[in-house]
């Protein structure tokens, strides 16, 4: 059980389109850095985690490797490939890389800076005793189903409801099983988590991140994540 590999797929092939900036989002400077530096910084500094798999835009490759793997030393970053149209596909693409050299994966936003050593740690101790988990906060907001017309349909009970993060981490196998079904069907997911859910029938365990963990979207968030690096 002592030599179980345990790697990390960084998703960095989102098209920004929602930032309206020149550069896509996940090569912005924040602070001094790219945000999408932060989070290959904070896989590579867990000694658990053996092998990072970037997914970057297409054209993007031999960019990624010189200005943000080479320029800052990464030295777990061993495959830097291509995604997809999707984020779903782009995941794929990853797992698809993997080729069964690890146990365990976690699946991270390269959009998402503000990923925690806590967090990465919480991930790790959770897939290997549930199989598939993810990260998430419970709402503050109380949240509504609506109808085709707007209209409310529904007010679920807010202790129940959690917005979604990442990283999510599952057994090797049972993420990639799922996703070899979901490619056959192609049906339009939004997280990693939905697709164990809908294709293997095994329960995810929620785990607790933090509220500052945001993926940075939009020029809001870039502000709120600007507040964040100061503080």
């Amino acid at each position: 059980m002592g030599n179980q590999k345990v790697c990390a797929i960084v998703l960095a092939a989102g098209q920004g389109k929602r930032m309206k900036s020149s550069v896509q989002k996940q090569y912005m400077l924040l602070k001094e850095h790219p945000i999408l530096y932060y989070s290959l910084k904070a896989f590579e500094d867990r000694e658990e985690i053996e092998k990072i798999v970037l997914v970057v835009g297409k054209g993007e490759i031999s960019y990624c490797r010189r200005e943000i793997v080479e320029n800052h030393g990464f030295q777990k970053v061993t495959d830097i490939i291509e995604g997809g149209k999707e984020r779903y596909h782009s995941v794929y693409e990853g797992l698809k890389s993997l080729k069964e050299e690890c146990d365990y994966v976690l699946i991270h936003d390269g959009a998402r800076p503000f990923i925690t050593e806590e967090m990465i740690i919480n991930v790790i101790e959770s897939v290997k005793k549930y199989g598939a988990c993810a990260v998430g906060m419970p709402v503050k907001d109380t949240i509504k189903m609506v109808n085709e017309e707007d209209f409310c349909v529904h007010t679920p009970e807010r202790a129940k409801v959690w917005a979604m993060q990442t990283p999510q981490a599952f057994e090797y196998k049972i993420i990639k099983s799922a996703y070899d079904k979901l490619m056959q069907k192609e049906i339009m997911v939004t997280d990693d988590a939905m697709v164990v859910e809908q294709f293997m029938n095994i329960p995810v365990k929620l785990i607790k991140g933090t509220y500052e963990n945001i993926k940075i979207t939009t020029q809001e968030d870039w502000k709120i994540a600007e507040v964040l690096m100061e503080g």
